[in-house]
């Protein structure tokens, strides 16, 4: 091989991989746009074109049919229809391509959800001649539903209304409307005539002469077997098309659409951005153990990047250690990343099996064996409701109940409807309890660990696929289960003490764990209305709050504001909550008896879970004195979101800093009850860090804390 060679097969290999999909009602023309990708962009063989040319011919059609290029199957010829989901490959010089053409009938929807599934944009075809159709919408639900990031709308068979911008624009506005209930951001809008080539690799094609007919010209074949090239003489079967015609030249027959052609826009639209580089999932395959000096866990990684020397956290276990080598069947990397098949080793003995899960130390999924997700059931058999099933999720296979259809969805309207069942073809919300816990993500973060299918284990047939939304009502995990008691009114607390509400203590004593206010009576909880999850995939990094607890003067609030300014600058959405701020605003009310502590720091906890819940970082400095009351914070959010943090330094030294003058207060007698001074701080047992800032500068510290964040 020489090496100009190698170097074009190392350019190819690096080259971008865009995955997109076909989709549209009935005789759309999917199939005849990826023919025509195909073959204006040189990627058929010589043996395809003669093979399609002679079957056109015989089935006595007038212009080759490009969707034989992808109707493989005899019943899609006979019947000109796609059944299968047939998968292509092509390449041009920017970029990469896997194209899905998958079936527009109804009753074909489920090999549609199956072509889908991997892809990064979706082009949903329209015959413009017929408009917005039923089929159109359910597959652009479907697309919404799979959360694929990007949506082309291709008005297809513009030669059919004269290359009409009135038609095109009404489409346009018709489809607008229905994507109003769609979760998709991008989408697209392109008029096309992929019979006849227009916008689809070129906005222009060559015109026949006054009286000429448009005959069908082909290209030479370059070496390789590929075709490429030009030819004046008429092709001898008499068949048309289009794309090669002899003529006066090229003309544009919709001057008045100024956007790209949809090659130009597959070629430079971003992929990718849709990848979860931040939660590290590494679901376990299987366990290498070839001699007693070797023992290794090979998978794929679904998310996350690691290297050696992070720690990390085994599921179910919990048990934490540290990556000790990232091995390939070549080398050892430095950093292994999305999709990157891997053997990971550790620096600890611990019993690791197929459907464990490795994650970050600090980011680990939620552990659930009920959960609520979308069901689209893709089997004649109806599903039925308290019957066991079979799922796979990552590499775990567990049985699995549907316990309850929560509505089925009408795709053609999006409207919720009741349900007992699912019917073939039909997508609902459903309840499922499975008999081993899994490790989960909601779809819309995470499609490796959102995502699942259901086997019948009586035939060992797949008949269902389903993405995750979130953990079942029912379930009890931390901070959830905060939002459920207030939503059916649960939230109960001790009784007050001491002739005071609940949550006081007597004076010298810890405060009783809790707030001290309860739910009121004819309160509804409302959902949020975005979810966490979907703020997380937008931010670009998951939500956390920084809990700085410590003396004043320790130096909460300067290491505080520096971290916060680094973290904007780098492009995060964060909040920072101070003492002095909140006390001059929410808690003017209160002072600095034990109990207005305690409901100080209540009142600091609520609002920094709902600045939490809508994606920040939050960043919290607050003397917050007793232990009791950070715990009871602690539990309003998820495990691995809350870090507490101990800022300390001698208290010689906060004096000495004294940046309010509250200790020189204290010694004159005009404060009582000062922490660090003649109040007690009650340090927290395990805290996340403890910086003392009589040895760690404030750029350190902010550094240190950079670090954790990234990671």
């Amino acid at each position: 091989m020489s090496k100009s060679t190698e170097n074009d097969d190392n350019k190819y290999l690096d080259m971008d991989l865009l995955r997109f999909t076909t989709a549209g009602s009935v005789d759309d023309g999917k199939s005849t746009l990826i023919g025509r990708l195909l073959y204006d962009s040189k990627s058929i063989f010589e043996d395809q074109m003669e093979a399609i040319e002679k079957t056109s011919r015989s089935s006595g059609e007038e212009e080759v049919n490009l969707a034989l290029l992808t109707d493989g199957l005899k019943a899609e010829r006979e019947q000109k229809i796609t059944i299968d989901v047939a998968y292509r490959y092509f390449a041009t010089p920017k970029r990469k391509f896997i194209i899905a053409d998958t079936p527009g009938h109804t009753q074909y929807t489920r090999n549609m959800v199956t072509g889908a599934s991997t892809a990064e944009l979706a082009i949903v075809l329209i015959d413009a001649s017929k408009g917005v159709l039923t089929q159109s919408r359910r597959h652009a639900f479907i697309s919404s539903l799979l959360q694929i990031p990007h949506l082309v709308v291709a008005v297809n068979k513009m030669d059919l209304v004269d290359y009409s911008e009135e038609v095109f624009n009404e489409i346009v506005s018709d489809f607008r409307e229905f994507a109003k209930k769609l979760e998709i951001d991008n989408i697209t809008y392109i008029p096309i005539s992929a019979l006849k080539g227009d916008n689809v690799v070129s906005k222009t094609r060559q015109t026949a002469q006054s009286g000429q007919t448009d005959n069908y010209e082909p290209r030479q074949h370059a070496s390789g077997g590929q075709t490429g090239g030009n030819n004046s003489e008429q092709d001898s079967t008499g068949l048309t098309d289009s794309s090669r015609l002899t003529g006066s030249g090229d003309h544009n027959f919709m001057p008045w659409y100024n956007g790209p052609t949809l090659l130009h826009h597959l070629e430079n639209v971003k992929v990718a951005a849709s990848d979860n580089v931040i939660d590290f999932r590494f679901p376990v395959q299987y366990v290498i153990r070839p001699n007693q000096n070797f023992r290794g866990f090979s998978g794929r990684i679904a998310s996350g990047r690691i290297k050696p020397g992070d720690e990390v956290t085994v599921l179910p276990s919990k048990l934490s250690s540290k990556v000790k080598e990232i091995v390939t069947k070549d080398e050892k990397l430095d950093e292994a990343h999305p999709g990157d098949s891997v053997v990971l080793t550790i620096e600890d003995e611990i019993d690791i099996s197929r459907g464990d899960m490795i994650v970050r130390k600090n980011n680990v999924p939620e552990v659930t064996s009920r959960f609520e997700a979308y069901l689209c059931w893709m089997n004649e058999e109806a599903m039925e409701p308290g019957r066991q099933y079979v799922m796979m999720h990552t590499t775990k296979t567990t049985p699995v109940f549907i316990d309850d259809v929560i509505y089925r969805m009408n795709v053609d309207s999006l409207h919720r409807e009741d349900a007992d069942g699912l019917e073939l073809n039909e997508i609902g919300r459903v309840k499922l309890t499975t008999a081993q816990p899994l490790f989960i993500d909601a779809y819309q973060v995470n499609q490796k660990t959102g995502s699942f299918i259901i086997i019948d284990p009586a035939t060992n047939v797949t008949v269902g696929a389903g993405m995750i939304r979130s953990s079942s009502t029912e379930t009890t995990d931390r901070g959830a289960a905060h939002d459920r008691r207030r939503q059916d009114g649960q939230e109960k607390f001790p009784p007050s003490q001491g002739g005071t509400q609940g949550g006081m203590r007597s004076e010298g004593t810890t405060p009783v764990s809790g707030p001290r206010s309860s739910v009121s009576p004819n309160v509804h909880w409302e959902p949020w209305n975005i979810s966490r999850e979907e703020r997380e995939a937008r931010n670009g990094h998951p939500a956390q709050v920084l809990w700085f607890t410590g003396i004043s003067g320790a130096g909460k609030s300067t290491i505080a504001q520096q971290l916060e300014k680094r973290l904007w600058k780098e492009g995060k959405q964060t909040i920072l909550l101070d003492g002095d701020q909140v006390r001059h605003g929410l808690n003017g009310d209160l002072g600095f008896s034990p109990e207005d502590r305690t409901e100080n720091i209540r009142r600091v906890g609520e609002t920094a879970r709902l600045f939490f819940e809508h994606g920040n970082i939050v960043i919290c400095t607050f003397v917050s004195p007793y232990k009791a009351d950070r715990e009871q914070v602690k539990q309003l959010f998820p495990e691995g979101r809350f870090h507490e943090i101990h800022v300390t330094c001698d208290p010689k030294t906060a004096q000495e800093r004294d940046p309010k003058g509250l200790y020189k207060k204290a010694k004159r007698g005009e404060i009582e009850n000062l922490t660090g001074y003649n109040a007690k701080h009650e340090a927290p047992e395990n805290p996340q860090f403890e910086i003392n800032t009589d040895e760690v500068s404030v750029e350190e510290a902010v550094e240190m804390f950079l670090e954790f964040i990234d990671r």
